[in-house]
């Protein structure tokens, strides 16, 4: 298979072309001035020196090594394959709160970083160390929806993590439940594959089936592990897009949410999973520890190989291209004057 790096460049070929067409005008009115002048054959007779087909041999030369300039730019590249490796892993759910109290601050500080932004930062540092794994997205407020089916492709899945909001789910509130359980329907029917939900919330749970749903994937042989974010104290919720206004109840009192740990530790247990503080130095290691104690299966992934690189070869073309240039002159060459190229000799008599 034969394709470019950047195939855009190979616009620049036009130039080749606009090259040529500007040599062309530039014999013609040539030929024209020195017709001023007199006859043509006249005025050659004048300037033995000069080769009338050299000109041309070197715009050639040129032309063709800035076409394999143009190309070298663009980077020929050829063998790409699709293979197919054996690797071992487990498959990982994260379930995202994105209710609107995952704006609060994630600790006493009501100006310091979100419970969101908190939420990502360690998932993304979690991401960059499952190596083999799977990993899947589900994101929930008053319901859950999957946002990343089961994936290899860990750029995909935490450039989702940027983009999350609570402005992506219409229903607020805070269903673990049914977090939970979209997330068990999201993993492979594979009996033998380890699975693992990573529920990431400050645990304000609003439905109040969330041990039930823990206790059921824990019997179907999937780990939950909680990661708890935000404060104790209580932060204020800020309003989207009005900087400095915070979320007020019907009597016009700001509203605080804390995060309850206590539910977090609970879903844990129930789960067969840990519990861990986003705000803990040893959360991230503690969580990637318990990841690593569960057995890996095999999984087939499917890769490409790159391709191998070509523009080397045309890197030297057009080196030598340059060279052969700079040493064909202008002038004629002494020696073929006496050679006739394009007349038969006289017969012999």
């Amino acid at each position: 298979m034969f394709d470019f790096a950047n195939p855009y460049l190979l616009y620049l070929l036009l130039a080749c072309v606009g090259v040529a067409g500007l040599y062309a005008l530039a014999r013609i009115s040539r030929r024209r001035k020195l017709r001023n002048f007199g006859r043509p054959e006249v005025i050659e007779s004048l300037m033995p020196e000069v080769s009338r087909y050299k000109p041309a041999i070197k715009i050639v030369l040129e032309v063709l090594a800035l076409a394999a300039i143009v190309v070298v730019l663009a980077r020929p590249r050829a063998g790409q394959k699709e293979e197919e490796a054996r690797v071992d892993g487990i498959e990982v759910m994260i379930a995202f709160d994105v209710s609107n109290s995952m704006l609060a601050s994630a600790s006493d500080d009501p100006a310091g970083i979100s419970r969101l932004d908190r939420s990502r930062l360690v998932l993304e540092k979690l991401i960059d160390r499952l190596h083999n794994d799977k990993v899947g997205l589900v994101i929930f407020a008053g319901d859950a929806k999957t946002q990343l089916p089961l994936t290899t492709d860990f750029y995909s899945a935490k450039m989702y993590l940027s983009e999350l909001e609570p402005g992506m789910m219409a229903n607020q509130g805070t269903d673990i439940s049914g977090a939970i359980n979209m997330a068990m329907n999201g993993f492979s029917p594979d009996e033998d594959t380890r699975k693992a939900i990573i529920l990431i919330t400050d645990s304000e749970d609003h439905e109040g089936d969330a041990l039930e749903a823990a206790k059921l994937a824990r019997e179907n042989g999937i780990q939950v592990y909680v990661v708890g974010v935000g404060s104790a104290k209580g932060a204020p919720i800020p309003v989207p897009g009005h900087k400095g206004e915070y979320l007020r109840d019907m009597d016009g009192n700001v509203v605080t949410t804390t995060i309850n740990e206590e539910l977090g530790r609970q879903l844990a247990e129930a789960g067969g999973g840990i519990y861990v503080n986003a705000a803990s130095s040893s959360a991230l290691d503690d969580l990637n520890n318990r990841l690593d104690t569960l057995e890996k299966s095999e999984f087939s992934r499917v890769s490409y190989t790159a391709g191998a690189e070509q523009f080397p070869t045309f890197a030297w073309i057009a080196l030598i291209l340059l060279i052969v240039d700079v040493l064909v002159l202008e002038r004629k060459i002494g020696w073929l004057d006496h050679i006739n190229f394009f007349t038969k000799s006289a017969p012999k008599k």
